[in-house]
Parts: structure tokens; C-alpha cells; sequence
């Protein structure tokens, strides 16, 4: 996997960085503070998306991540689905399906049983 993010394609910016220290009075160029290279790597983490109906583990930076849990929490449709999300709402459609039977065959026994008295 390449250090970039899946879904913006933010990746590693090179730039400055700038030391603290002041030099000396009237900012002559030989003592000024001296400015460095430095890699600028966003925050990518590791995360499992869903793909059509295949899971493929891809790196997301967390702004990203951000979007998504707000357009899910908003109701709206995110631009990718967790897998993790896609596995609790499996579990939970298969679950509600197993209440619903059992509350079926529940109000079937207390039928059969009004109908003995």
C-alpha cells in the first residue's frame, strides 16, 4: 500500500521547518536561524471498506474517516461503507428475522393453547 489516501489521494508533502531560536540583533544572514527539509505525512490508518460485495483493506486519513462517520451519523449515504458497519447490520437484519420468528411461533402456542380451553 502506498502512503496516500484512498479516497482524497493526500500523501506526503515535502517542506521547511523553521528552528525557534532568534540569532542575533539586526537579523545579519550568517547567525540567522536556519530552516531544515522536513516530510509533512498525513494520518492515514489502515481500514476495511466495502466494494461492491468484496472487503478490501485500504488506507483512509482520518479526515476522511471523519466524513464518513458524519454522513452516516446524518443520515446521508457516505462515499464509502465500513466493512465493519456491513457485518453489525447483517447480524442485526438476521437477528430481527430470528425475533420475528420466534414471536410468531410464541402467538401460534398461545392460539393453540386458547383453543384447548
Amino acid at each position: 500500500m502506498k502512503n496516500v489516501c484512498f479516497h482524497c489521494g493526500k500523501g506526503i508533502i515535502m517542506g521547511r521547518q523553521h528552528t525557534h531560536h532568534r540569532g542575533v540583533a539586526g537579523g545579519r544572514w550568517k547567525k540567522r536561524a536556519p530552516k531544515t527539509a522536513k516530510a509533512f505525512a498525513p494520518n492515514l490508518q489502515k481500514v476495511k471498506i466495502m466494494i461492491g460485495d468484496v472487503m478490501k483493506q485500504v488506507k483512509l486519513c482520518t479526515k476522511c474517516i471523519k466524513r464518513v462517520k458524519k454522513d452516516i451519523r446524518d443520515g446521508k449515504k457516505p462515499f464509502v461503507r465500513f466493512a465493519s458497519n456491513e457485518k453489525t447490520a447483517v447480524a442485526v437484519e438476521k437477528n430481527k428475522g430470528a425475533v420475528a420468528k420466534k414471536s410468531v411461533k410464541k402467538a401460534a402456542k398461545g392460539a393453540k393453547a386458547k383453543k384447548s380451553e
